[in-house]
Parts: C-alpha cells; sequence; structure tokens
C-alpha cells in the first residue's frame, strides 16, 4: 500500500493502527498492491448480508405499521406509506443480488463500496419517504414514525459501523431524517452527537482492522512463501521435513519420507520417530549413527547429518539434522528438523567406486584394478616363494572391424571377447581388459610352462572362433605374451614390460601366436622401433621402389602379366625383407600410403606394355577397407589411360575377417570399374568356400608352399593343387602357381592343368627398366634346376648299426630327409635293410641302395626330421623349457 502510513509501535514490533485518511478512503480508491486489493475484498465480503438485514428491518417494521394502521392499504397509492416501502424493499433486494453476484458481474471492491454508500444513501432517504408518508395519515402516527425511524437508523449503524464512508452516508441520512421528520434542536443535536460518535467509532475500527489486516496479510503472504519453498524443497528430492511432540511420536512428516515407507503422511502421525528406525543396520556406521541419534533425542540435544538405516524393506540410508524446541517457558515441545535420502548417492557412490575398477563395457576389471591385482599377487609370491606369470593379449584385426562394422558391433565383439577369455582363465587367474583391444591376465602361483602353453594355445584358439553380431560373421584372432616373475625378483613394471615385449615378438612371429619372454626381446624390439622410424621416412627419402616378377602361361610359355612387388633399400640395413617390413607398416599406419605409391607406380609402368600385358597389385585387408579404395583405384586408371581389365588386384582372405555389407559392397564397386579381382594365397588361411561363393574373383592364386617340391613322390601337395585347379575350373576362374622354381615342379604343374605360373623358373622379380623388353617378348625359357635337392646335414654323427649280425660302429655324412652316406669298414650287400641307432637321436630303418669302397648309400623308410640332429635348445614355445630357478629347487 504505497501511500498507507502506519502509526504504531517501535521496528520489530506489530504494528496497530492506520492513518484517518487511510481509514476513510481506503474503500473507495483504487488498490495499489495486490495486499490492498485482498483486504479490500475481505472488507466488501463483510458487506454480504447487510441488504438482507437491513430490509428484514423494513419489511418487520413495515408490516407492523400497516397492522397498527391498516387504513393504509385503502388510501391512493400517491400518498400511501406502502410505495416508499415497496421501493425500500425493492432496493434492499437488488443490493443484495449485487453482492451475491459481484464476481459474476466482475465488479471490484471499490465499485461494491461506492454501490454500498449509494444503497445506505437511498435506502435511508426512502424509509424516512415512508415515515414522512405515514405522518401525512389523518390518524396519529407518531409512534409508528419513531419505531420506522429508529428501526432504520439503528440497522443501518450496524452494518454501516464497519466502513468509515458508509457510516458517514449514514449518519448524514440520519441528521437529514431528523430535521424532515422532527426538526427541533435538542433532537438534531442529539443525533449529531450519535452521528459523531458512530463515525469516530468506525473511523478508529478501521484505523485498526486494516493495521491489524495488512499486518496478517502480510504474515499470511510469508508464510505461503515459505509453504512454498518447503513444497519446493520436499519435491526436488533433496531433502524432507519432520517433527515430533515432546513424546517422541510425529506430528508433521512430509510425503517423500513417506513413500519410503509406501505409507501416507497421515498413517506415520503419533507414531515414535525411533520406529522409523532400523535396529539391526547392517554396517558399523549406521549402527553408530542410531546409537548418536538415540543419545541426542534422550538428551534434547541439537545434532546433524546423522546417518541412520530405515526401518523399511529396502536398503534405505537416511542423513537426519534436527533441533528441539522449546517455548517462552523452557518447556520442551519436541523436535524439528530435516532428513536427506542418501539411498541414491550411496548407489551413485558404490558404482563410481565399480567403474573405477571395472571396465563399463565389459565388466572386466580395468588397468588399475589389473595392476593392484598384480602388485599383490607379487607381494604373495614374495612371501610364499612361489612365482607370478602375466599374459598380455592383443586382439588381431580388431581395428579392421571397428572401421567396417563400425564401434556398436565392436563393442558387442568385446563383450563376446571377454566372456570367453574369463572361461578359458578360470580358475587359474585374474582376466581383465586394459582399453581398447588389450587385455591382461595375472595368473598368482602359476609358473608351470606347460600350463601356461596350453592356457595360451586354447585361449586363442577360443579368442579365434568366428562371433555372430547382429547378423554379421565375424573373425578375429589373437597374440599373447607371457611373462614369469620370480618371487622377491620381478616388480609389476619390468614384468608388464617383459609381457610386452613377447607379445610383440608373438605379432611379428605371424600374429596368433604366443611367445614367452627372453632377454633378446629388449634388442629386438629397440631395432623394430628403429625400423618403424625408419620406415616412416623411407618414401619421402626415395628408398622404396617396385620390383616386378613375370607371370606366365603355362600352355604357351607367353608373358600373361608381372605382379609388382615393393622393395625397400635401407641406407645402411641394406635390401629389407618385405616380409620384415609389411607387417610393420600395417601396424604403424603407412600401409596404405605405400600401397597407394605400388599402385601408381606399376600403373603408370604398366601403360608401357602391350595391352595384352597385366599387372597384379596387392591390395592388404587395410586398404581394401578404406572407403575411399574404389575412388583411389578409379582415379589412377584414368590418369594414366590403362585399361580397366589389364589392372589385377590381388587379395587375401584377411578382408573377410569382418564379413559385412561394405565388404560385398566394395567388391561389387571393384568389378564395376572393370578391373580384376585375385584371390591370393589361397589355402594358407581358411580357405572357406564361402569366399568363392560370394566375392567375384577371376582368378586363385595358389600358395607357394603348395608348389615348392610338389613333384616330390613324398608330399601330398600334387593331390591338394588338382583340387584347387579342379574347383577353379569349376567356377570359371584362372589359376596361378606361385614359387616354381624346378623343371620337376613345372612338369608337374603343367599336367595338372594350372593356367598360369610365377617363381624363379621365369624370372626374378625385375627393376621396371629391364620389365619393359621382357613383356615385348613373345615367348620366355624356363631356367633351372631339374629338382630340389633335399637339405642335408653334413656333420658326421656316430652310429651303431648290425651287419651279419654283428653290432659296428658306422659313421653317417650328408643326412638328409631321404636317406645318408654311411662309412663302414665291412662290407654290406645292396638290397638289405638294417636298423641304424644314431648316437643321441635314436634308430632309424632303412635300406641299402649302394656299396662301394667301404661306404654306401641307405634310403630311409620314413621321412626323417632333420631337426633331431640339432642340438637341445631352450625354445620359447615349446613345453620342454626349464623351469624357473625356485621351481628346480622346489622339486
Amino acid at each position: 500500500m504505497g501511500r498507507t502510513r502506519f502509526a504504531g509501535l517501535d521496528k520489530g514490533k506489530q504494528r496497530v493502527r492506520a492513518s484517518v485518511w487511510d481509514a476513510l478512503t481506503f474503500d473507495l480508491r483504487h488498490p495499489e498492491t495486490i495486499d490492498d486489493e485482498n483486504l479490500a475484498t475481505q472488507r466488501v465480503a463483510m458487506f454480504d448480508l447487510a441488504p438482507a438485514l437491513i430490509g428484514a428491518t423494513h419489511m418487520l417494521w413495515g408490516l407492523a405499521c400497516i397492522f397498527m394502521h391498516p387504513e393504509v392499504m385503502v388510501l391512493p397509492l400517491s400518498v400511501s406509506p406502502l410505495l416508499p416501502l415497496a421501493l425500500a424493499l425493492g432496493l434492499d433486494l437488488l443490493a443484495f443480488l449485487a453482492l451475491r453476484l459481484r464476481d459474476r458481474l466482475n465488479l471490484p471492491p471499490r465499485v461494491m463500496a461506492r454501490l454500498l454508500c449509494g444503497y445506505i444513501g437511498v435506502g435511508g432517504a426512502l424509509w424516512m419517504a415512508y415515515g414522512a408518508a405515514l405522518g401525512a395519515t389523518p390518524h396519529d402516527n407518531s409512534l409508528a414514525i419513531g419505531l420506522a425511524f429508529g428501526a432504520g437508523l439503528g440497522a443501518a449503524t450496524i452494518i454501516s459501523i464497519a466502513s468509515p464512508p458508509v457510516t458517514i452516508v449514514n449518519a448524514l441520512v440520519a441528521l437529514f431524517g431528523t430535521l424532515l421528520i422532527a426538526p427541533t434542536t435538542e433532537l438534531l443535536a442529539g443525533v449529531a452527537f450519535l452521528a459523531a460518535i458512530n463515525v469516530a467509532y468506525s473511523i478508529a475500527s478501521a484505523q485498526t482492522v486494516i493495521a491489524n489486516s495488512m499486518e496478517r496479510l502480510k504474515l499470511d503472504a510469508q508464510a505461503r512463501k515459505a509453504l512454498h519453498f518447503v513444497d519446493e524443497f520436499e519435491n526436488s528430492g533433496r531433502g524432507w521435513f519432520w517433527e515430533t511432540n515432546s513424546l517422541g511420536t510425529l506430528s508433521y512428516v512430509s510425503q517423500q519420507l513417506a513413500d519410503d515407507f509406501k505409507l501416507t503422511p497421515q498413517e506415520l502421525l503419533g507414531r515414535q520417530f525411533t520406529d522409523l528406525l532400523s535396529v539391526d543396520s547392517g554396517s558399523a556406521d549406521s549402527l553408530r549413527g542410531d546409537r548418536t541419534l538415540g543419545f541426542h533425542l534422550s538428551a534434547r540435544f541439537p545434532f546433524s547429518e546423522v546417518i541412520v538405516r530405515a526401518a523399511s524393506d529396502e536398503d534405505v540410508h537416511w542423513s537426519l539434522s534436527g533441533n528441539p524446541v522449546f517455548d517462552e517457558r523452557g518447556r520442551f515441545l519436541g523436535f524439528r528438523g530435516i532428513g536427506t535420502d542418501l539411498t541414491e548417492q550411496r548407489r551413485s557412490e558404490q558404482e563410481i567406486s565399480r567403474l573405477a575398477r571395472f571396465d563399463s563395457l565389459t565388466g572386466l576389471p580395468n588397468r588399475a584394478l589389473m595392476r593392484q591385482t598384480l602388485d599383490e599377487a607379487l607381494r604373495n609370491a614374495t612371501n610364499r616363494r612361489k612365482g607370478c606369470s602375466l599374459f598380455l593379449i592383443d586382439l588381431d584385426r580388431f581395428k579392421n572391424v571397428n572401421d567396417t562394422l563400425g564401434h556398436p558391433i565392436g563393442d558387442a565383439l568385446l563383450r563376446q571377447v571377454g566372456e570367453r577369455l574369463k572361461s578359458v582363465m578360470g580358475n587359474h587367474g585374474q582376466i581383465g581388459r586394459l582399453g581398447g583391444d588389450e587385455f591382461k591376465a595375472v595368473l598368482p602361483g602359476t609358473v608351470e610352462t606347460g600350463l601356461l602353453e596350453s592356457l595360451a594355445r586354447t585361449l586363442i584358439e577360443q579368442v579365434s572362433r568366428p562371433y555372430s553380431i547382429e547378423g554379421h560373421r565375424v573373425t578375429i584372432g589373437a597374440s599373447v605374451g607371457i611373462a614369469i616373475g620370480d618371487p622377491g625378483r620381478s616388480c609389476a613394471d619390468s614384468l608388464i614390460r617383459n609381457a610386452d615385449l613377447a607379445l610383440y615378438a608373438a605379432k611379428a612371429a605371424g600374429r596368433g601366436k604366443h611367445c614367452f619372454y627372453e632377454a633378446s626381446m629388449h634388442s629386438e624390439a629397440a631395432d623394430r622401433q628403429l625400423l618403424e622410424n625408419d620406415l616412416r621416412q623411407a618414401l619421402d627419402r626415395g628408398e622404396m621402389w617396385v620390383a616386378f616378377q613375370p607371370i606366365v602361361r603355362v600352355a604357351s610359355e607367353e608373358i600373361s602379366g608381372f605382379e609388382a612387388l615393393v622393395r625397400w633399400n635401407h641406407p645402411t640395413r641394406g635390401a629389407v625383407s618385405p616380409d620384415k617390413f609389411i607387417s610393420v607398416a600395417e601396424e604403424c599406419g603407412m600401409i596404405g600410403k605405400i600401397g597407394e605409391y605400388v599402385l601408381r607406380t606399376a600403373v603408370a609402368e604398366a601403360a608401357r606394355w602391350p595391352d595384352n600385358v597385366r599387372i597384379a597389385v596387392n591390395l592388404s585387408p587395410i586398404q581394401f577397407n578404406d572407403p575411399n579404395i574404389v575412388d583411389t583405384v578409379a582415379a589412377v586408371l584414368a590418369e594414366y589411360d590403362l585399361i580397366p581389365s589389364r589392372l589385377e588386384l590381388e587379395i587375401t582372405e584377411g578382408v573377410f575377417l569382418a564379413d559385412s555389407d561394405m565388404t560385398d559392397s566394395t567388391f561389387a564397386r571393384l568389378k564395376s570399374l572393370g578391373v580384376r579381382l585375385a584371390l591370393d594365397d589361397f589355402g594358407t588361411g581358411y580357405s572357406s568356400l564361402g569366399y568363392l561363393k560370394k566375392a567375384p574373383f577371376d582368378k586363385i592364386k595358389i600358395d607357394q608352399s603348395f608348389v615348392r617340391g610338389a613333384a616330390s613322390t613324398t608330399r601330398r601337395n600334387g593331390a591338394i593343387i588338382r583340387a584347387i585347379v579342379t574347383l577353379a575350373e569349376s567356377l570359371g576362374m584362372d589359376t596361378t602357381a606361385e614359387g616354381v622354381e624346378t623343371h620337376d615342379d613345372l612338369y608337374l604343374i603343367r599336367e595338372l592343368g594350372v593356367s598360369q605360373v610365377q617363381g624363379y623358373i621365369f624370372g626374378k622379380p625385375l627393376p621396371a627398366a629391364e620389365t619393359k623388353e621382357l613383356a615385348n617378348s613373345t615367348r620366355v625359357e624356363a631356367d633351372g634346376f631339374q629338382c630340389i635337392r633335399e637339405p642335408r646335414h653334413r656333420l658326421m654323427r656316430r652310429a651303431i648299426a648290425s651287419i651279419g649280425g654283428q653290432p659296428c660302429e658306422i659313421r653317417l655324412r650328408n643326412i638328409s630327409a631321404m636317406g645318408a652316406l654311411v662309412e663302414c669298414s665291412q662290407a654290406v650287400t645292396p638290397g638289405t635293410t638294417m636298423t641304424i641307432d644314431i648316437v643321441g637321436v635314436g634308430p632309424v630303418v632303412g635300406l641299402v641302395r649302394w656299396a662301394h669302397a667301404g661306404k654306401f648309400g641307405v634310403q630311409f623308410d620314413e621321412q626323417f626330421d632333420l631337426g633331431r640332429l640339432a642340438p637341445k635348445q631352450k625354445r620359447s614355445n615349446e613345453t620342454t623349457m626349464l623351469q624357473p630357478w625356485y621351481v628346480t629347487k622346489a622339486s
């Protein structure tokens, strides 16, 4: 109330009076604040029954006057007192209806107050007219007039006393009526005095009522605001309120507290507050909290953030704070406080703790927990004098799955891998995930190399089994590095480093393998790192070049094409074998850049050859799965104007390990360019016939491991080659035999129906300058040995043989897998079968083929393993590895 002036007590005490001006004008003026409007509405509501009271007064005394003087009923209407009486009653009815319907009629409080002033004035005038009409009748009506006048003025005074403006109007009506009906000085003075008293009383009363009402409205507003804050606080879920009486029973509870017990707040009221607490808390913290709370409640001491457990079916924990409440005389009234539900917070803390120690994707222990496990295993190993082993596991070709099928498929694959690793490891050790596609296994107390090797092989076998994920058939592999820690001598860092070096060696050995740590691996790892650093700069330095090896048609011995092979001339290492640097290029991400260089160089060179000579270029699985590979091939063909059918892309089975729609799409797009596709190294991988059914290959390349020495009668290579040729012919594909070096093998290849030959017998890989002349030649002559001479062990070995029924010492030289040269002092007859016991190796059975001058040649009945002649050495992947010193000592 902007202009309201309160006359009250000192600051901080209740204000009790408003100004006179406010009392006189409050009901009639426009409200300035919402509180003014609310108070004005309340004051108008006091008059809701005023018209009824006045109307009843008018009717009662009107009927009484008529009863006393019935003759007024026959008077003419113009002079009859019934007319003002009827008008007054009608006005009373209109005023009553206006008050009842003010909200529907949208009448503001100030308008209603002004209408009430008019109603009192007009109603009083009509009532005075009624009295004047009675006085005009021919009978003595002084008593009736006095009663009517007094009744009307009294009723109006009763209902108008609450509002000074209405009281003033009523006083004016009384003075005017007195002057009209009985204008004596004494009566006028008396009425004026009473009117002044009424007005003064009304003003004083209004001052107090308005001031107190405004204070009450402010308090109500603050109370509503406080309740609003309470509701917001409780509804936010951050806490709730509770209150007890002096006996400890609940007198107020929040809805959230009742929800914990699946009850309503009313059902909890009257219960002891301690009944809500569990007396058999599961944790020591909760038990101490219950005791602490009980002490404070009994001692009537304030308490803050006491953790207790709720007596509910669920695991609910609260944090309670409370203060004792006393009245002004110091009497204890109870406790009032606030509570917070810690259940979700504790669950979140537990989840955060779990996530800090476990991998969120697989649920396996993470790097931090695995390090803790390894530290504890090594400490235990020191105390118990029992070793500890560590596996580092890396998934092969996992990145290819992520790149081709997407990370959701990769995540699902990791979860399945984790389950398989847990199944294999069982109770032998703890398996965990380090991140990405790396896993770790700690095996406390397990140091037997035989068991470790068996676990590693089983682990690799299980991980390498195909996976079915959302309709995709996914195949990956695993490499394992193993390190064994000696009790009291190994630390976690050194063991991890050793296992990492072993893993590196396993991957370098061709993946899908396991290796035990050896001291020599440190230098090998350092050398490999140097090789990787040099490889990153090899292209820019011009150290790489492309060689071309001829591919010849078997039937006509004409040049069919060339295969482009990358070579690296290192400035200090010399020629680095592709078998050594290609795997490094794939790991360090250089294979794409090197592959594009080979493709561009090969196509540029092939453009200078005759149109009937093709060029074959290898695509690694990483290159094939590059989304831009088709665009790259198309751009290179267009740049050098090479007919697409002259380009043959050789692809290994590795591209099918993540069998997906993207793989099929890449095949289809490459074929749409018009290039030829060849399946390289067929027979060395999974050799799934499904690959040949799905992929549009034009050629199968038979791996050299089946071709070299195929003419030997002791091998089954010929049968395998025959089966591959028959399969290819049935599918309308060409075949190329790789690694042909001897005439015997070439003859067999020709007899088996192989389409093309590639090998040293027709030429080694040549520089580009020497290739053009060969490409223009009509025929290539085969040049090589007739057959492959078996490898021979040239050191002499002593042996014992039975000759003529007598044991005889002999010496073996030039030992091969098929036979040996024997020096013997006794004569031996060709065709004799004998058993020869080689010292330190064991017996072999052979047939004497020739004998001359103290020597004879023996042919073994079965192929002899030359490895049996080598001295026994410690090998990383053999179960015969030496046991650690402490195992030997313990046994």
